[in-house]
This record gives structure tokens, sequence and C-alpha cells, in this order.
């Protein structure tokens, strides 16, 4: 049975859990990544004939898994890891990490436990890279991902900065062009590569787009890091990337073997530390051989400028980079003005895109990516600027780039598109202006916050609600003319208008109108539309599916088809398909694409540990059998072929719903403390079935207590209904369990397709654009009734009114006797 993209991650992140005590994040995660690098080349070397990374006897994973419980694994563990690594050139990358450290991994017995069950961990099916299938390669990428997001969200603030998010480096890598990249000696260079998630996004991006397999050059001051990055390559089928460890700004590595002058690049992508101040240690800048700073020396303590100018200096005449850096470098005045004015006179800046604060695991002030451009410097007449800071949601401590952020940033800097409070080209004689003079900043030139809600004096002097206001709902009357003139009319004065229907009906005034109908109709059209061709690709999902393609085709549709809908963003409707795909599809997509729709389809047995703490509960149990259904929900095969035996047992339960409240009631209305039911209740204060018919038997030959025994006799009437009808719902329910379970084993495919793409997934689609008609025409409403209430009583009215009360509350002091002083 296949497991769970989220299930397997869910595995790995456990493994972490072994670890967990000894160390922090920062260390722990060079454990668990040598482990998973050792298992990923062990698998492929048994595959391919001619795989990159030779693993020799006594150096591959099953080794490691022959060790499982052996007294001295921690040292056979190193010995083994080292073999892998002197075969390799891979010293000091993957045999850093000590596998024999008592003070970190524990002693004796503790040890060979957890390593032991780290191993086993990494024994699972589903990790097996054999297959060359691109999806093998899907899943090794995204675990690493996770991976590499959690150890950095772990580390801290003075440990994380060996990652950048993947959102943040596909932005750069989609910016500077290399999906349009032509030529298969391009080149990709991070001067301060970290873990090297950048440069493989960067790889990514030219291979998936064009098809290209660029080189990639990184340099790492960090040798523990630079192992990281060694590591991520080759797990991203990237051997042959180089990676350096030395300082970029005082010993750059990629040089040109005859000038000695640096080497320079087609692409150079970066995320170097922000703000250090030891950037000149181990050479000077006035005399640097490589003319990197003749465009200006950046302040001594600030090393911002410095790693930038080396970039420029290590991109060829037509090249293209990204670089990361804090909002500093737009406005900081001195030497890193003098710079800024030159980058600018000069043409190297293409573009700048403001980012959210709190993005980075290294910091959470907030940072912009400055995109070069040498090819076009000649010509540039502007900088294009995106400030794209409002746009992310919350995850955990951090805040972090949704899908449709990624993509309106990309689309409005590729396609310089200008976009109120968001994006716009800003000509260089503005920014040369001398009221700006080569300032930057970015509110200066795009004014991102929200117009004020003013207040209208006048409006609350003599009523009426502002026409500036009204207009301020363009975008909805250019849909919805005909609304306004059935919400509105002219006031007696100009420049405002007066409510025509009660505050009450203003909703069913919109819902209700032609043109509304008409839009939301039209709207549903679009989604129908975008729905018949999604589902006809859905329908020939096979094994060996590519499910990264299968959602890029899907969503670019989607966000293509709802470009043509009123009102509606695009980016939202394209969001809700793909946090879909994020919470439930991609895990379906890929069980089908691992097994084929038949076998992803079947009920997957559980284990009979009931005592077992997991959150995987079955769906049936029936005898000693624990089902789960993975891909097709219980509550679906139901609803489709079920329908009329769950509706009876939905009765049933309703009746024994209604007899129970009978019996709370009862028990309410006479179970006081002198009511008849009193002495009926057990010593918790309680009414059951055993102290009611207790108490009738006590007192079955009470003269007295003819009324008791009446009202006893009818709550145990109750008792005995309610136990009759829930009895016959659960017999029900357990015989259409029995036929669910049959039926999950007789499904064809053509069914398991009806109910996977049509009851699943498309109609959640479904819902979720309807709920985005529905969001969208109750804020229209929202305002309209906001501004109706403002408004609606004149500062005289209400001041007639006070002095009215006033005058009222006047008299009944003067009744009472009392007088104001």
């Amino acid at each position: 049975m296949p497991v769970k993209k989220s299930e397997l991650y869910s595995s790995l992140w456990k493994s972490c859990d072994e670890l967990r005590g000894g160390m922090d994040a920062s260390q722990y995660k060079d454990y668990v990544l040598v482990l998973l690098f050792v298992k990923y080349v062990s698998d492929k070397a048994a595959s391919q004939k001619d795989y990159d990374i030779e693993v020799p006897k006594g150096g591959s994973f099953a080794d490691l898994v022959a060790l499982k419980g052996d007294k001295e694994i921690g040292d056979k563990m190193n010995q083994i890891i080292s073999k892998l690594a002197a075969k390799n050139d891979l010293k000091g990358v993957i045999d850093v990490a000590d596998w024999n450290d008592s003070d970190k991994l524990g002693k004796g017995r503790d040890m060979v436990d957890r390593l032991s069950n780290l191993i086993a961990i990494f024994e699972n099916p589903a990790l097996d890279f054999r297959n060359n299938r691109a999806e093998g390669d899907d899943l090794l990428g995204d675990a690493y991902e996770f991976l590499m997001r959690h150890f950095a969200t772990e580390s801290g603030k003075s440990k994380g900065q060996f990652y950048t998010p993947a959102e943040v480096s596909r932005i750069m890598a989609k910016v500077i062009g290399l999906g349009s990249a032509s030529n298969p000696g391009q080149t990709i260079h991070d001067p301060t590569c970290g873990s090297g998630s950048l440069l493989i996004k960067a790889h990514d991006e030219a291979k998936s787009a064009a098809g290209l397999d660029l080189a990639l050059y990184g340099q790492e001051m960090d040798n523990a890091t630079r192992a990281l990055a060694r590591m991520n390559l080759i797990l991203h089928d990237c051997a042959t990337g180089v990676v350096w460890q030395d300082n970029t700004l005082s010993a750059p590595h990629f040089k040109d073997p005859k000038t000695g002058a640096l080497k320079t690049f087609d692409f150079v992508v970066a995320n170097p530390p922000f703000s250090t101040k030891a950037w000149t240690n181990g050479f000077d800048p006035a005399n640097d051989p490589y003319g990197r700073f003749a465009l200006g020396i950046p302040p001594q303590k600030n090393g911002d400028y410095a790693f930038l100018l080396h970039i420029l200096a290590c991109l060829k005449s037509t090249g293209k980079g990204a670089v990361i850096l804090p909002h500093g470098v737009l406005f900081r005045g001195g030497a890193e003005a003098t710079i800024r004015r030159e980058l600018v006179k000069r043409g190297y800046l293409k573009g700048i895109i403001g980012l959210p604060a709190n993005l980075f695991y290294g910091t959470g002030i907030p940072a912009c990516i400055l995109v070069l451009d040498k090819e076009g410097a000649a010509t540039r007449m502007g900088i294009f600027m995106v400030d794209a800071s409002k746009g992310f949601i919350k995850d955990g401590n951090k805040n972090r780039l949704r899908a449709q952020d990624i993509h309106k940033i990309v689309d409005a800097f590729t396609r310089q598109v200008d976009l109120p409070r968001y994006s716009r080209m800003v000509p260089l004689a503005e920014i040369a202006d001398p009221k700006n003079d080569y300032n930057l900043n970015l509110p200066r030139y795009i004014d991102s916050s929200e117009p004020e809600d003013l207040q209208d004096i006048d409006a609350h002097l003599q009523g009426g609600i502002p026409d500036r206001d009204l207009d301020a709902l363009d975008r909805y009357w250019k849909v919805f003319p005909g609304v306004r003139e059935a919400l509105f009319q002219k006031a007696g004065r100009p420049g405002y208008s007066d409510l025509k229907v009660a505050v009450a009906d203003i909703k069913p005034t919109i819902f209700g109108h032609a043109e509304f109908t008409a839009w939301s109709a039209q709207t549903q059209k679009l989604f129908a539309r975008w729905r018949g061709e999604a589902a006809q690709r859905l329908r020939f999902i096979a094994k060996g599916e590519k499910p990264k393609v299968l959602i890029e085709e899907l969503s670019e549709g989607l966000l293509a088809t709802f470009q043509e809908a009123k009102l509606l963003d695009s980016y939202d409707v394209y969001q809700h398909l793909l946090d879909y795909w994020a919470e439930t599809m991609q895990d379906d997509v890929y069980l089908i694409a691992s097994d084929g729709w038949k076998e992803a389809a079947k009920l997957r047995p559980l284990s009979d540990d009931k005592d077992k703490k997991s959150k995987d509960k079955p769906d049936f149990e029936i005898g000693r059998q624990r089902l789960k259904a993975e891909l097709i929900p219980v509550s679906l095969l139901t609803a489709r072929y079920f329908a009329e035996e769950q509706a009876a047992i939905e009765k049933l339960e309703s009746e024994a719903a209604a007899v129970i409240q009978a019996m709370e009631e009862l028990a309410e209305e006479h179970g006081g403390e002198d009511g008849l039911l009193a002495e009926a209740k057990n010593d918790k204060d309680k009414l059951t079935k055993v102290s009611a018919s207790a108490r009738l038997r006590d007192i079955q030959n009470d003269d007295d207590a003819a009324d008791e025994r009446k009202i006893l006799a009818g709550y145990l009437a109750l008792v005995e209904k309610e136990a009759a009808i829930s009895g016959q719902a659960r017999a029900e329910q357990v015989a259409l369990a029995e036929k669910a379970v049959s039926k999950y084993g007789k499904l064809t495919k053509d069914e398991i397709k009806i109910l996977v793409i049509d009851d699943k997934w498309l109609a959640l689609l479904a819902a979720s654009v309807q709920d985005e008609i529905d969001r969208m025409s109750h804020m229209l409403a929202r305002r309209v009734r906001e501004l109706s209430e403002r408004y609606v009583t004149p500062l005289p009215t209400l001041a007639k009114e006070v002095e009215d009360f006033s005058a009222r509350v006047d008299v009944h002091l003067k009744k009472m006797g009392a007088a104001w002083s």
C-alpha cells in the first residue's frame, strides 16, 4: 500500500525525535541529512549503471542496516560513512558528524537504541529511490525541503541562516530569466551559497522551463554549511556542481585561469549575511586586486554593498543577478549613497522587490531583492519597483509567501505591469530628481497603504451618504450599475445620496438584482469551463504521472481562466487550488501515480493494537479488521451508492435524539428538590435507568405514590424506546459498513475516477469558488450598510434627542423632589 507524502515527511521528522535532547536542531540536521544522503546514493547506485557516486563494499545503507542492535554501532557507522566519503572525494562533507559522540547520542544501550531506531526510520519502503521516475525525484526534493525548513525554524535566529526560504528562491530564479536560458554552456553562481537551496532552485527553473542542465558554482565560508550544500547538490542530481569553502570577499575562489581576474557568470543569485561588520577581514578593499569597488568602498562596519559589488563584478556583460539585502541599502547615506547613485546612473539596477518582514530565519527585519542586469544597462530608462510587503501568511513564528504572492510578484515584474499600490516603472529622472536624490526607498515611489476611511462632517451634520464614498466602490458599480440605482437616490443637496431601502433590505436588494445574479452565473460558467478541461486531464492520471507538472498545468489554467472574471481576484482563486493541493490533493495524486487508481482506492488495514497512540483512526471496524479509506472518504462513497441507507440511519438517530431530549426535559421538569423524580436520582444526583427502576420497585405498593409511579414509568418507557431506536440504528450502521467495505473492493476504475475527481476534488473547488463569490458580495453589502448606519442620524437630530431625553429626566427628577444643581 503506498504511503502519503505527508505521512512520509512526518516519519522523517520523527527521525529527529530520536536525536532530540542531546543537541539542538542546528546540530542534529547534520546527522539526519547524512542518513538521507547515504540512503539515496545507495539506492541510486544499485539501480543506475553509471551513477556519479560510487558506493563501495562496506559503505552502503545496507551496511548501516546490518548494524542495528550492535553494541559498537556508533563507531562502525563512522567507519561505513568514512568509506563512502573517501571513495567519492566527500571527506569533510558527509563525515563531519561523529556517530560515536556519547555526549550527543547517549551512552551504552541508549546510543544503540537511538541509532538503531534512526536507521529503521530510513528503511521505510516509501523511501525507495531506486526508481528513476520523476515523482521519485520530487519525493526526495520535497522531503529535503521539508527537513531544511524545519531545521531552520528550530535552529533559532543565530543558526538558521543556512536556508533561504524556497518561495524567495523561486522568485529570484524567475525574475532573472533562468526559464529563458538559451545555451547549455551558461552558468549559475552563488557566492554565499549556504546549504545550496538558491543554486538548486535556479538550476531547477532552467531545467524545467528551458530543459537545460546549467553548471553550478557556489562558495560558502562555513565548512559544515558547505557540506550541506554538497550533499544537497548530489541529492538533487547536480553532482557536478562545485562548492568551495572560503571567504568570498577576501578569497574568491572562481577566477579566470589565464588572467587571474574573477570568473564571470551568466546568472548570479545570493542571500549574503545582512550588514556584516567584519567584511574587510583578510583584504584591503582600497587595493582590491579584482577591482570590485570602483563604484565606491562600502562602510567599514556594514558589508551589504560589498557583497552586491562582488556580485556585479561576477556578472558577464550580458549577465543577470538577484541578491537579497536589508531595506537599508535603499536609503542609507554616506558611502552607500554614493555607490547607490552610481548603480542607478550606470543602469545596472533593473528592479527592486520589497518583501514582507520576518521571512528569513536569520533575522526578522524586512528585506528586498535587488535585480541586476548588465545586458540592458546602457538603455535603461527606469527601475521597476514592487512593494510586496503586504502579501504573506503567518506560519508559526515566521511569515511565509503563498503561491499567489509568488505568482503575483513574478507576473508584475516580468511583464512590467503597473498595479495600484503594488508596482510601477519608476523613471530614472524621477529617482535623480533633487527631492529624491537617488534614494530608492519604496514608499517614495509606491504608496501601498490602504486609502483612509474619512468621516464627512457635513454628512454627520445634515445626513446623507457622501457620493465620494459611493464612488470609491466604482469597481462594483461598473459591474452592477443598476444595483447602485436600486440602493441609492440623490439627497436634497449636491454630492450626497440617501439609501432607498431599509438597512435590513440591503443584502436582499444586492443579491436579488438581475445584474448580480448574471455576474454570479457568468463567474460559475468560467469555473465550469475550467472544470471540464481539468476533469478531462485528471482522468488521464496514470502510474508514473509527474504530480508537479500536473498541478502547474491545472493551476495555470485556473489562473488564466479567472483573469477574465470581473471583481474576483484571480490570484485568490488560484490560491484555493494550491491550498487544497497541499492539504489533500497532492497526497491523492501521489498515491495514484505510485500505484494506479484501483490500488490507491483500496481500504488500508491498520494495526490491531487499538491502544497504540495514533491519529490514524479506522473508518471501519468489522470483527478484528480495522480499515482506513485513504483516497475515497466513506462519506462520498455512501452519498453516491448508499444514500437511502444513510438517510434511514440519520432518521433513526434523529428520532433517538428526540427521545433523549424528551427524557432530559422530563428529568429537568420533575427532578427538582421537591419534584416527583427527586428520589429516583442516584448518589451522584443523576437520573438513570438503574436508579429510576430501583425507585419504582421501592414505591410499587405505596398508594400515595401514584403520580410518581406514572412519571417513572413514562421515563423508563422513553429509556426503552431510545435503546430500541439506537440499537436499530447501530445494526443498520453495521450493515451499511459491510456494504461499503464490499463496494470498495468492487469499484471499477471509472467509478473511482467519478468519486475522486467529481465528488471529491472538483466539488470542493467549486465550493471554494462560490465562497469567493459570496465573500465579494458580502464585502459590498457590509460597506453599504456601514456607510448607511454611519450617517443615518444627523448630529442635529442626535442633539435634539439628547435635549428631549434631558428634559424628560428633569421632569422625573422634579417629581421626585430633586433637581440638577
